[in-house]
C-alpha cells in the first residue's frame, strides 16, 4: 500500500515533488521512482545526479538546426556526406532520432521548436522560422521537406511555411501519410518513418 503523504519524510517527498513534475508521471509513479532513488547504492545516486548535470551543461542547440547537441554544429549539419540541399523540417529534436533511425533520410535538418498553435498563444514567430528561410536564401537549398507531425496544428503549420518557401524556387514536398494522422514521430517505427519518406509529396 502506498504510505500517504503525511508519512513520507519531507526529503522524499521534495523528490517525490519534482519527479511529479515531468510529463506523463502521476504522483504515485513519482513516488515510486523516489522510492527506487532511495533504495539504490550512494554511488548510482551519485552518478544519476552526475549525468543529470551533464546533460545541462553540456547539450546546446546547433546554431544552424537547433537540433540538440554536444557540438556546434551538430554532427548532422557539420558531415559533408550528407545532402546538404535537403532540408528536413521538425518539431523537435526527438523527431530527428526517429527519422534518422529508418536509416533513409541523408540530407539535413531544421527545428521549429513546435508547432503554430493559437490556443496555446504560439504564433509563427515564437518559432525557429527566420533561421530556415535565412538557409533557403543561402541559395544551397534545392528541396525543402515539411516533416511536422499529422495533426492539425502540424498541418498548418506545414501550409504556413509552404505559403513562406513558395517563391523561393525551391521545391517544397510534405512528408507523406506512412504516419498515422494524430500520431508523432517519436513513437512512429523505423519501417513507417521510411514509407514516409520515400512517399512524400508535395504540399
Amino acid at each position: 500500500m502506498m504510505a500517504s503523504q503525511q508519512n513520507i519524510p519531507p526529503a522524499l517527498e521534495e523528490l517525490t515533488e519534482l519527479f511529479a513534475r515531468f510529463p506523463g508521471l502521476g504522483r504515485k509513479s513519482a513516488l515510486r521512482m523516489a522510492m527506487t532513488v532511495l533504495r539504490e547504492p550512494r554511488e548510482r545516486v551519485v552518478q544519476l545526479a552526475k549525468a543529470l548535470l551533464k546533460v545541462k551543461d553540456d547539450i546546446k542547440s546547433c546554431s544552424v538546426c537547433g537540433n540538440i547537441s554536444q557540438t556546434d554544429p551538430c554532427y548532422i549539419c557539420a558531415d559533408d556526406k550528407r545532402e546538404h540541399s535537403t532540408i528536413c523540417v521538425v518539431e523537435e529534436s526527438g523527431d530527428i532520432m526517429s527519422i534518422e533511425k529508418g536509416g533513409i533520410y541523408r540530407g539535413v535538418y531544421h527545428v521549429l521548436g513546435g508547432v503554430i498553435s493559437p490556443l496555446d498563444g504560439a504564433g509563427p514567430e515564437k518559432l525557429n522560422i527566420e533561421q530556415l528561410l535565412q538557409r533557403v536564401n543561402s541559395g544551397e537549398v534545392k528541396e525543402v521537406i515539411l516533416a511536422t507531425n499529422p495533426t492539425s496544428e502540424g498541418d498548418a503549420t506545414a501550409l504556413y511555411l509552404d505559403g513562406l518557401l513558395k517563391s523561393a524556387g525551391i521545391t517544397v514536398s510534405r512528408i507523406a501519410r506512412g504516419i498515422p494522422v494524430g500520431g508523432d514521430l517519436e513513437f512512429a517505427d523505423p519501417a513507417t518513418i521510411a514509407r514516409a519518406m520515400e512517399g512524400r509529396g508535395k504540399v
